[in-house]
């Protein structure tokens, strides 16, 4: 799919609106506990700071329900960013918008850099509120989205301001797409997708992945929602069963997983098999991820939780490609597209 790239746009000397998918892990001190998705974002920064733009950046953390919530500041990015960036002036607004956002826009020089505060802290986000939409498009010239982990939602700096402003896509985000095209276009079969976690919103993309993929593999929660039990009785492909305390699933399952994936030529795989954090819940994880990495198909993975049991198991370096959003993923993998995407093609 070739998509609009920031190199297309004039950008020197514009303020930019830049929107970053910078939903990190905090610790328990309110710092920084893992910096990859910052440290995506820099090959985009550092174009847009080369090119002599003033650069505002916006971005979410966790789902605080439209209203400032207490220790989801992004100030902590902020400062972190500025670390990474040690001879860039950055700022910092307490507010998304407001007087002191568009004074502090105003104020902005070239190749200097101005973090928005929380966008979810602002309910007319995540209701795509045009008035909220106009109100951002008002701080910029240009409009770059880098947040390819929330390109499947309908949110305003999604959907929002693509009309309102010209508009390209970052090289992140342009990157997670040339990969996943490839894979969803020509994959290598027996191709084995892997399905656990929480989010509801996996089971519609489940449905679409029915016709594309080999197996389907189900596991977590996801096994007794609404909806998958059906798929189960109508497709041989979907497996999957959780021990009685509901915290993993069986060994009989890991065994009959790992079958599966030692036979594949390609593996998606998005969200945990059960609740892998505690010790004594994570092995139907744990063997699910060695089975993985270990397998000789292309694997690709995604999720913050999925990456998250990686990490903890010491296998990121044995995954072919980690995608930054789950949903994301299987949402393009699903439709060959994604609002954000559609937003800005229009």
């Amino acid at each position: 799919m070739l998509l609009p790239n920031v190199k297309d746009l004039e950008i020197g000397h514009k303020r930019v609106l830049l929107r970053t998918d910078y939903d990190v892990p905090l610790s328990s001190g309110g710092r920084v506990a893992d910096e990859t998705r910052i440290e995506e974002s820099l090959p985009t920064v550092n174009y847009l700071l080369q090119q002599k733009a003033k650069v505002i950046i916006l971005s979410h953390l966790d789902r605080p329900g439209g209203k400032p919530v207490s220790g989801l500041s992004l100030k902590p990015v902020m400062e972190r960013l500025t670390t990474m960036l040690d001879k860039i002036k950055i700022a910092f607004s307490q507010e998304v918008l407001g007087e002191k956002t568009k004074e502090l826009a105003g104020e902005l020089k070239e190749g200097q850099i101005l973090v928005l505060e929380n966008l979810r802290f602002e309910p007319g986000e995540e209701a795509n509120d045009s008035q909220f939409a106009l109100g951002l498009a008002a701080l910029a010239e240009v409009y770059i989205n880098d947040a390819f982990a929330v390109a499947h939602r309908p949110h305003a700096s999604m959907i929002g301001l693509p009309p309102l402003l010209p508009s390209a896509f970052g090289f992140d985000f342009l990157e997670e797409i040339k990969v996943l095209s490839q894979v969803r276009e020509n994959p290598k079969r027996p191709v084995v997708v892997v399905l656990g976690g929480v989010k509801r919103g996996k089971i519609n993309a489940a449905k679409k992945l029915t016709p594309w993929a080999d197996f389907i593999l189900v596991g977590g929660d996801l096994i007794e929602y609404d909806g998958i039990p059906a798929m189960v009785d109508r497709h041989e492909r979907i497996l999957g069963n959780l021990t009685k305390k509901g915290e993993d699933i069986t060994m009989e399952t890991v065994e009959k997983f790992k079958e599966v994936i030692f036979k594949a030529g390609t593996i998606i795989w998005s969200g945990p098999m059960g609740a892998f954090e505690e010790e004594k819940f994570a092995r139907g994880t744990k063997e699910i991820a060695q089975a993985i990495a270990a397998s000789q198909a292309y694997s690709v993975v995604g999720g913050g939780d999925t990456e998250a049991a990686l990490t903890k198991f010491g296998l990121t370096d044995q995954i072919d490609y980690i995608s930054s959003g789950g949903g994301a993923m299987l949402a393009y993998l699903a439709d060959g597209s994604l609002p954000a995407i559609e937003a800005i093609k229009k």
